[in-house]
C-alpha cells in the first residue's frame, strides 16, 4: 500500500505525527498518547472549541489510510486541509496578537475543563482568512492540580516577546524571528527596552525576571528547579493567563506613523478613474480563471485583494513589506470578514526552507501552488529598487502560479522616479519591450491594458 507523506514539521511530538496523502491532512494518535487524548475526549472540551472554530475539525478514520506509515497507530484523525501554511514570522503584528489572544482563549477554556495544553508553540496556530484556529489537538492534556505553566516562556519568547519588540521599541520583529525559529529570548529583549518600559508590572514578570533567570546556568537551573516544585493554585494558573489576555489585547504598534507604501492605495499616479479601471482588469483575470486561491504580490492595504474576492476568487493571500500598509490590509480583512491574509515579505529575501535539516519550516517558493497570481506595482520595486535583473524577476512570478497578471511601470512613472532619485540609471534593459520578451518566453500574453496616463500597463499571462 501507498505510503503517506509526513509532514515536515510535525516530527517533534512522539504523540502522534501528521501526514498528507492524496490532499487529504491526517494525524496518527500513538500509543503513548492514547491515555490523554482519551481523557481530554471525554471532557467534551474539543467538541467545543471545534464548534467555535478555535480548534480545527477532526474525523475518526481507518488506520489503513496512512499504508505503512499508519503502522502501530492506534487512532487516525483527519483534518480539513488549509489553503495556506503561513509561519509566525510572516505574520503581521495584528496577526501575532491575534494568534495570541486565540491561545490563551483555548488555555482558559481547557483548564475549565480540567484540561491544560503541554506547550504554547505559535507553531500550533494557522489561519483561515484573518481568522486564528488552533490545529495541534495532541497538545491539550489533563491538568494535574497545582502545575506551574510550563509553557509560559515559550509563551513570551514566541508570542510576547515578538509583540513587544515593536509596541514598545516600534521595531518590526518578523526579520529577526525568522531568523531564531523559537522566537526572541527575554534575556536578548530587555537590553532594548527603556527604563520606564520597565516599571510595567507585566514587563518586569515576563521579561526582566524571565531576563534574569536566563543571564548566569546557575540562575537558571535554580530558577528551573523551583518551577518544577513551585504549587501554583487554579485560580492563580488562571488569573495569570487572564492578565496575559487583558495586558496583549492592549497593545498596538509604537511605529503608527505613515510609512513609505501605507498611504500609496490613496496618494499614487493614478487617477480614480484609471484605479477603477485596474480593478476591472483583475475582476475579469478572476472571473475567467475562477481561482480557489489567488496570491497578491505587493498587495499594499488589500485593495486589489479585494476586488479579486468579490469578483469570486475564494481565497487570496497578500504578501507586503510595508508595515503600516500590512496593519491596514489584516485590520480591513477582519473588519469586513475577508477570506483575505496578508502576510510579511521581503520580496528580495523571501522566507527560506529552514529549521531542522532545512525542511522543517517551508521556504515560500516551496509553498506556492496557487491558481493565480497578482504582481501589481512589483517589477520596479525588485528591478529598480533592489538590482535584481528584469528578467529573474518576471521568472520568478511566473513560476508562481499558471496564470496571472504582471503590472509594468514605465521608467518615466513618477514612483520609478522616486526609486531613481538618489542613485545612478544602470538599468539598461528596463523598458516594456525587454519585459514582454522576457513574459513571451515563458508565458502566453492573454491580454494587455493600459491603465494609467503614464502608460502603465497590465499583462495577462498564461504560462506554458
Amino acid at each position: 500500500m501507498d505510503v503517506a507523506s509526513t509532514d515536515t514539521g510535525s516530527f517533534r511530538d512522539p504523540g502522534g505525527r501528521v501526514y498528507v496523502n492524496d490532499g487529504h491532512v491526517y494525524r496518527s494518535v500513538m500509543p503513548r498518547a492514547v491515555d490523554e487524548f482519551a481523557f481530554v475526549r471525554s471532557t467534551g472540551l474539543l467538541d467545543k472549541l471545534i464548534e467555535r472554530g478555535h480548534v480545527i475539525s477532526e474525523t475518526f478514520v481507518d488506520t489503513t489510510v496512512l499504508g505503512d506509515s499508519g503502522e502501530g497507530a492506534c487512532y487516525v484523525l483527519e483534518h480539513p486541509r488549509l489553503p495556506f501554511i503561513s509561519y509566525p514570522y510572516e505574520w503581521p503584528f495584528h496577526a501575532l496578537k491575534a494568534a495570541a489572544l486565540l491561545q490563551l482563549d483555548v488555555h482558559l477554556e481547557a483548564l475549565e475543563h480540567g484540561v491544560t495544553l503541554s506547550d504554547a508553540s505559535a507553531y500550533n496556530i494557522q489561519f483561515r482568512g484573518p481568522r486564528p484556529v488552533f490545529i495541534d489537538s495532541l497538545s491539550f492534556r489533563r491538568y494535574r492540580e497545582g502545575e506551574f505553566w510550563i509553557g509560559h516562556r515559550q509563551f513570551c519568547e514566541q508570542f510576547v516577546n515578538p509583540l513587544l519588540l515593536r509596541a514598545l521599541s516600534g521595531v518590526p520583529y518578523n526579520s529577526w524571528y525568522r531568523g531564531a525559529l523559537e522566537g526572541i529570548s527575554a534575556q536578548e529583549l530587555r537590553p532594548l527596552l527603556r527604563w520606564h518600559h520597565k516599571l510595567s508590572w507585566n514587563v518586569l514578570m515576563h521579561v526582566v525576571m524571565q531576563a534574569r533567570f536566563q543571564t548566569q546556568v546557575t540562575a537558571q537551573a535554580d530558577a528551573e528547579q523551583r518551577i518544577k516544585n513551585r504549587r501554583l493554585s487554579l485560580g492563580a494558573f488562571q488569573q495569570m493567563l487572564q492578565g496575559l489576555r487583558r495586558w496583549i489585547a492592549k497593545l498596538e504598534p509604537a511605529d503608527t506613523d505613515k510609512t513609505v507604501w501605507a498611504d500609496y492605495a490613496g496618494d499614487n499616479s493614478y487617477k480614480s478613474e484609471e484605479a477603477c479601471f485596474k480593478a476591472h482588469f483583475i475582476a475579469e483575470f478572476v472571473k475567467t480563471l475562477k481561482p480557489s486561491k489567488l496570491w497578491d504580490i505587493g498587495c499594499n492595504t488589500g485593495d486589489y485583494s479585494k476586488a479579486a474576492l468579490e469578483a469570486g476568487a475564494k481565497f487570496v493571500v497578500g504578501f507586503d513589506f510595508d508595515q503600516g500598509a500590512l496593519d491596514l490590509a489584516f485590520s480591513r480583512a477582519s473588519e469586513e470578514n475577508l477570506n483575505f491574509l496578508p502576510l510579511f515579505l521581503d520580496a528580495a529575501n523571501q522566507s527560506p526552507s529552514q529549521g531542522w535539516a532545512q525542511y522543517e519550516r517551508m521556504g515560500l517558493m516551496q509553498r506556492a501552488d496557487a491558481d493565480g497570481v497578482l504582481a501589481l506595482a512589483v517589477v520596479h520595486h525588485l528591478v529598480i529598487g533592489n538590482n535584481i535583473p528584469l528578467q529573474e524577476v518576471v521568472d520568478w512570478l511566473v513560476g508562481m502560479a499558471p496564470e496571472g497578471v504582471i503590472e509594468f511601470v514605465q521608467k518615466s512613472d513618477p514612483m520609478v522616479q522616486i526609486l531613481l532619485r538618489l542613485r545612478e540609471d544602470i538599468f539598461d534593459d528596463y523598458c516594456e519591450e525587454s519585459f514582454v520578451q522576457y513574459l513571451e518566453s515563458k508565458a502566453d500574453i492573454v491580454r494587455s491594458a493600459t491603465v494609467s496616463s503614464e502608460n502603465r500597463r497590465l499583462f495577462w499571462f498564461k504560462r506554458r
